[in-house]
């Protein structure tokens, strides 16, 4: 991608309305456009970030045997009622709004009952089973509180999957894999370090769930963690019953905040009883089915990496998910820019090349606030010398290399 045609601009300041850190450096960087409180437009460069946070959960939700779908946004009423959760009392984040024709509509904030309600389509016999499906999907909360950027917004991308299972036994294996996967995305995207699977309320889907909760100062939540045995316990719950089923010491135990960037429940076979989700045994009895629900906020995930790795100069990308791993700035020395440029696409490393018609520092400063893990300075003293100056966003020293190495170079790591 060239720069002077990407359909971005950087700013010197922030949104003076906005006080979380990571909206206001994606908005100085051009990643994202606020609409209003808690609704952010995704740019090119912010596009390419979740496409890659999208990518690295795939991939670990594909190599548990799930299938990738898509539901509808709209929701209909009759089927959350079935289960008491259109009533307000019982969910307060809905968005509602009422049909030309009649009736009312709910904007999905989560997707447990209408995907249930299709699997009676697909699933009567035990030899239907397991199922598990997953999306992608724009989900609508009405917060009331929206303020902490992307992290907690009234519009949100989030992967949810949904496993249907035989027994207890069944579900409970799929469960302990999820967990797994989990911690594995964590991992990629650099959190892992970070990131404890927690004891928590389920709130509006179950009596107890875990969460994946990413330690952090900017954290709504307050944990207590262990970090040797790696599990925290959400304050909502920390009892005495509690530490002694987890097995920890509550003398013991340190208090943080933390982000939730991911949830886990177990709904048992209560809501597919209510939505009539049954199946036929291999002994003829009829059954419901296991229900579990997985989420992980796409573009909350994307927040708190901004959170956990930005600096004084802007963002820094992990490499899993920067959307360029290159940035590539001429300085006065287009034509061999861009011959290097050409080479290390043709290579298949990705680059932003910055061919601008701009100033050296205000090419640095952009490239320090768009935080991609390299930069490469292509100017007159490389024409001479055959080698570019090359530097790692987290690292304050410059490197020479070969100009004629640099794929070698980039390859390699």
């Amino acid at each position: 991608m060239r720069q002077s045609q990407l359909f971005t601009r950087s700013r010197r300041e922030a949104p003076k309305d906005e006080e979380s850190r990571n909206a206001q450096l994606l908005i100085r960087a051009g990643y994202v456009h606020k609409e209003m409180a808690g609704v952010y437009a995704y740019m090119p460069l912010g596009l390419r970030v979740i496409e890659k946070i999208k990518g690295i959960v795939r991939e670990e939700m594909n190599a548990l045997g799930c299938q990738e779908f898509i539901m509808t946004s709209l929701q209909r009423k009759e089927l959350w009622e079935k289960t008491d959760r259109w009533d307000d009392r019982n969910v307060d984040v809905w968005f509602k709004s009422e049909l030309k024709n009649g009736g009312q509509v709910g904007f999905g904030w989560s997707h447990e009952e209408p995907i249930t309600d299709m699997m009676r389509n697909y699933i009567s016999s035990y030899r239907d089973l397991p199922v598990y499906g997953y999306q992608f999907q724009t989900k609508l909360r009405n917060e009331l509180r929206a303020k902490s950027g992307i992290m907690r917004g009234r519009e949100f991308v989030m992967k949810d999957l949904y496993s249907y299972s035989r027994t207890e036994e069944e579900h409970k294996a799929f469960y302990d894999g999820v967990i797994a996967a989990y911690l594995r995305v964590f991992e990629r995207v650099g959190l892992g370090n970070s990131t404890f699977l927690t004891f928590a309320s389920g709130g509006a889907f179950t009596q107890f769930s875990h969460e994946f909760q990413t330690v952090s100062d900017v954290g709504e939540d307050i944990i207590y963690l262990d970090r040797n045995k790696k599990i925290a316990i959400n304050q909502e719950v920390l009892t005495d019953e509690v530490v002694a089923q987890l097995g920890v010491d509550r003398g013991t135990l340190e208090e943080v905040k933390a982000v939730e960037v991911g949830n886990i429940f177990s709904f048992g076979g209560t809501k597919c009883e209510q939505l009539g989700l049954f199946f036929k045994d291999d002994d003829g009895s009829q059954k419901p089915v296991i229900l579990g629900s997985y989420g992980i906020g796409i573009t909350r995930l994307m927040g708190i990496v901004v959170e956990h790795f930005s600096d004084d100069k802007g963002l820094v990308w992990p490499e899993a998910i920067a959307p360029f791993k290159v940035h590539l700035l001429s300085l006065g020395a287009d034509e061999a820019a861009t011959k290097v440029y050409e080479t290390l696409v043709a290579a298949g490393i990705e680059v932003l090349y910055d061919d601008r018609d701009a100033r050296a520092g205000e090419k640095f400063a952009d490239s320090d606030l768009l935080g991609l893990p390299y930069r490469v300075v292509i100017g007159k003293r490389s024409v001479e010398s055959g080698e570019a100056e090359v530097k790692q966003r987290t690292n304050e020293e410059n490197e020479m290399v070969a100009i004629a190495d640099l794929v070698k170079y980039f390859v390699d790591r």
